[in-house]
C-alpha cells in the first residue's frame, strides 16, 4: 500500500457518499496487509419487520467490505473488480449495537479472488459467515 492506513480509510469513506454504504451507515474502520474491517450500526433502518438485523443488509455489508478489499489489493490502474458470487450463512440474530465485517483473502489470483467475510457483534459473537468471489478484468486501453 502506497498510502498509510488512515489515508486509505479516509479516502474510501469519502467516496461512499450518496451510495448504499452511506444509506446503511457503513464505515471502514481498519485495514491491514490482507484484510479490511468495516462496521454498520444495527438500528431499525436495517431491521426486518420483526426487529432483527435483515440478512440483506448483512450481505450488503459483506459485499462492500470484500469488494473494497479486492480493490485495494489489486492493481486498479490495470483492472476493474466486480463481485460475481456471494453466499451467506446467518448464524445468530442481533437487534441493536454494531456489527463488524472482516474480509480476508482465501485466494488472491490475477483473475479471481475468494474472500471470507466474518460478521461479528461487539461481543465478538459470529453473526454471519459470508464468502465472496470477485473477478478482475483488464481495463480497455485506447
Amino acid at each position: 500500500m502506497d498510502l498509510n492506513k488512515q489515508e486509505i480509510l479516509d479516502k474510501v469513506n469519502s467516496i461512499c457518499t450518496n451510495t448504499l454504504l452511506e444509506t446503511l451507515s457503513i464505515e471502514f474502520v481498519d485495514v491491514g496487509e490482507d484484510w479490511v474491517i468495516a462496521k454498520m450500526p444495527v438500528t431499525p433502518k436495517v431491521h426486518q419487520p420483526d426487529g432483527i438485523l435483515h440478512g440483506g443488509a448483512t450481505v450488503a455489508l459483506a459485499e462492500s467490505v470484500g469488494s473494497f478489499a479486492a480493490h485495494i489489493f489489486m492493481d486498479i490502474e490495470k483492472v476493474f473488480v466486480r463481485g460475481i458470487e456471494i453466499s451467506a450463512n446467518h448464524l445468530k440474530s442481533i437487534s441493536e449495537g454494531y456489527v463488524f465485517a472482516k474480509a480476508t483473502f482465501l485466494h488472491k489470483g490475477r483473475t479471481t479472488q475468494l474472500l471470507e467475510i466474518k460478521i461479528i457483534d461487539e461481543s465478538e459473537n459470529l453473526i454471519s459467515l459470508c464468502k465472496l468471489t470477485t473477478i478482475s478484468l483488464p481495463k480497455k486501453t485506447s
